[in-house]
C-alpha cells in the first residue's frame, strides 16, 4: 500500500481495505448469482423477476464499482479474481443447480442477509477499530441499499416459508419464516 496522509495510519487502511474486498468478493457473487437467475427463471413470475433481478443486478454493478474505487482512494488495490472472489465471499454457490424461481428469491434473501450482516460488522470495525467514518458511512449506505433488495425480495414471496440452508445459518439460529 503506498502512503498516504488521510488521517489513518497504514495499518488502519489496510484493515479498511482487506474488509472492502471481503464486501467486494460478496457483491460480486451476488451479483453473478442474480443475473444467473435473471436468465433462467421460467413460470407465472417470469417478467417481474426478470425486471426486478436486471435492476438489482445493475445496482449490485455500480456497488462494486464503488467498492473498487473506495479501496484505490484508501491506497490499496481491489481483489479482481474469480479465485480470489471465492476464496473470500461468505456467500454459497450452487453449481449445476436449476431451482424454482421461489427458492431463486428465497436464496438471494439469504444472501443479501448475510451481506447485510457482514456489512454491520464492518461498519463496527471501520469506526471502533480503524477509525474510518468515511468507510462507515459509505458501508452504511451500501447495507441500506441491500437491506431495500432483501425487502422487495421477501415481499415477491411474502407468506411463503423461507427455509434458509443450514450451512448458510450460524448454529442455534432458528429457521426464519417470512
Amino acid at each position: 500500500m503506498r502512503t498516504i496522509n488521510i488521517g489513518l495510519t497504514d495499518n488502519q487502511r489496510q484493515g479498511v481495505v482487506s474488509l472492502l474486498n471481503a464486501n467486494l468478493a460478496d457483491f460480486y457473487l451476488l451479483s453473478i448469482k442474480t443475473r444467473k437467475y435473471h436468465w433462467d427463471v421460467v413460470g407465472p413470475q417470469f417478467r417481474t423477476l426478470h425486471e426486478i433481478w436486471n435492476e438489482q443486478y445493475e445496482m449490485i454493478a455500480a456497488n462494486i464499482d464503488a467498492i473498487a474505487e473506495r479501496t484505490r482512494a484508501l491506497g490499496g488495490y481491489p481483489i479482481g479474481t474469480a479465485a480470489t472472489f471465492l476464496q473470500l465471499t461468505t456467500l454459497r454457490e450452487h453449481p449445476g443447480d436449476l431451482p424454482s424461481a421461489s427458492e431463486m428469491v428465497s436464496r438471494l434473501v439469504l444472501d443479501h442477509e448475510q451481506i447485510i450482516r457482514n456489512l454491520r460488522s464492518h461498519i463496527t470495525q471501520c469506526s471502533e477499530k480503524f477509525n474510518d467514518e468515511g468507510t462507515a458511512d459509505f458501508l452504511t449506505g451500501l447495507m441500506e441499499a441491500h437491506e431495500d433488495m432483501a425487502w422487495m425480495l421477501r415481499s415477491f414471496i411474502d407468506g411463503e416459508p423461507v427455509s434458509p440452508d443450514s450451512a448458510m445459518q450460524p448454529h442455534g439460529v432458528a429457521t426464519l419464516k417470512v
